[in-house]
């Protein structure tokens, strides 16, 4: 461990010894290994391990609770992050890494790394494999289980959980291996969860008893490479972000419908270029998007512009309102929500940092806060609400 992070851990300690059960945790994986130059990614020269940030959402302002040395990666959707139910612990994938015979390239990878939470300070207690590309990761309610999406194999694999324990339980394959399964997330009981499939377009239900997980048999489209995705707290609707192929047009979102029998898409609107994060609030009513807007562009691009947005929608009923919108850094990639919907986070990656705004349920107010990160942050997660 290095001296920085010996000198973090000691602070780590004594800070979550003050907050104790009072703190909510976001959980931030920071990536060291890319950045952008002038809108081509480019693998950074001997570059520092990559991190996690484990930040306390519940404070006025929010601030880092503790930082550790964790494998992660910005390939993916920002969601290569889950928290446990109660806190307890925390996983984070990697789905690239630095070739070994190549360091100005990357490679795929399968790694899936297994944080304590509760260890003073955090800890990384196992790291495992799920498959290659491992990227969206998320954690049932009750606890017991763990899903990842692997872009680079066709599947998800599916693992037990007791305590903080995680076992090899199989996998799902949805399509071919170039299907590309960004991300899934469950449903709050836990029968169902849902994957995002930026390789062929397409949105796969799975099945759950137990711990067998299978196909729904309902895979479904909703618009040009679906990537991040959410589930509302009562699993009545989820949302989706459809990337598309990143030439400067506008992208889009999708409103599903998962009480129709059988679910569906039920409306669609346009974001803007490159959706990345998305998330909806603890209550429902709010979806809120980061969108790159052509800030990870070459600056002569004609599709550049100097910042993303952060946009928020509301729920009403099944469709989609604009409720207002404001400007965020470069290449942003995740959002969280505090537990009571009025912080909001946004990584900003080449800036290196989190964003913090306020939201009152109508107007979205930035702070001018900035949680400096030891890394780009590539990922953002709090508990599932």
């Amino acid at each position: 461990m290095s001296q920085v992070f010996r000198r973090s851990a000691a602070c780590a300690a004594l800070a979550l010894a003050a907050t104790g059960a009072s703190a909510q945790l976001a959980v931030s994986a920071n990536d060291n290994k890319v950045t952008l130059d002038n809108g081509t990614n480019r693998v950074v020269a001997n570059a520092p391990p990559d991190t996690v940030s484990i930040i306390d959402l519940g404070a006025k302002p929010p601030r880092v609770l503790a930082e550790l040395e964790v494998p992660t990666s910005v390939v993916g959707p920002p969601t290569s992050v889950a928290v446990a139910p109660d806190e307890s612990f925390a996983l984070v994938t990697r789905a690239s890494k630095v070739d070994p015979t190549d360091p100005t390239k990357v490679v795929v990878d399968d790694t899936l790394t297994v944080i304590d939470l509760q260890a003073r300070p955090p800890a990384v207690i196992a790291t495992l494999k799920a498959g290659a590309g491992a990227s969206g990761v998320s954690i049932n309610k009750a606890g017991t289980l763990a899903l990842v999406a692997n872009r680079n194999a066709g599947t998800v694999s599916v693992f037990t959980v007791a305590g903080k324990v995680l076992t090899p339980a199989g996998t799902v394959k949805l399509g071919d291996d170039k299907s590309g399964p960004s991300h899934v997330v469950f449903a709050p009981d836990g029968k169902t969860a849902l994957v995002t499939r930026d390789g062929d377009s397409v949105l796969s239900l799975l099945a759950i008893d137990g711990s067998k997980v299978e196909s729904a048999k309902r895979d479904f489209a909703a618009g040009l490479r679906p990537y991040g995705a959410d589930i509302s707290s009562d699993g009545r609707i989820a949302v989706v972000a459809n990337i598309g192929r990143n030439l400067g047009d506008a992208d889009t979102i999708s409103l599903i419908d998962l009480q129709a029998k059988p679910a569906r898409v039920v409306e669609t609107v346009t974001v803007g270029p490159t959706p990345e994060g998305i998330v909806l609030s603890p209550d429902g009513k709010t979806v809120a998007v980061v969108i790159h807007n052509g800030s990870g562009k070459a600056k002569e691009s004609p599709f550049y512009n100097a910042n993303g947005l952060l946009l928020l929608y509301r729920v009403d009923g099944l469709k989609l309102a604009k409720l207002a919108q404001a400007p965020i850094g470069r290449w942003s990639q995740g959002i969280a929500f505090s537990k009571d919907g009025t912080t909001i986070l946004v990584q900003n990656m080449l800036e290196r940092d989190i964003q913090v705004f306020r939201f009152d349920g109508r107007a979205l107010t930035d702070t001018g806060q900035r949680i400096a990160l030891k890394g780009g942050g590539a990922a953002i997660r709090t508990v599932a609400y």
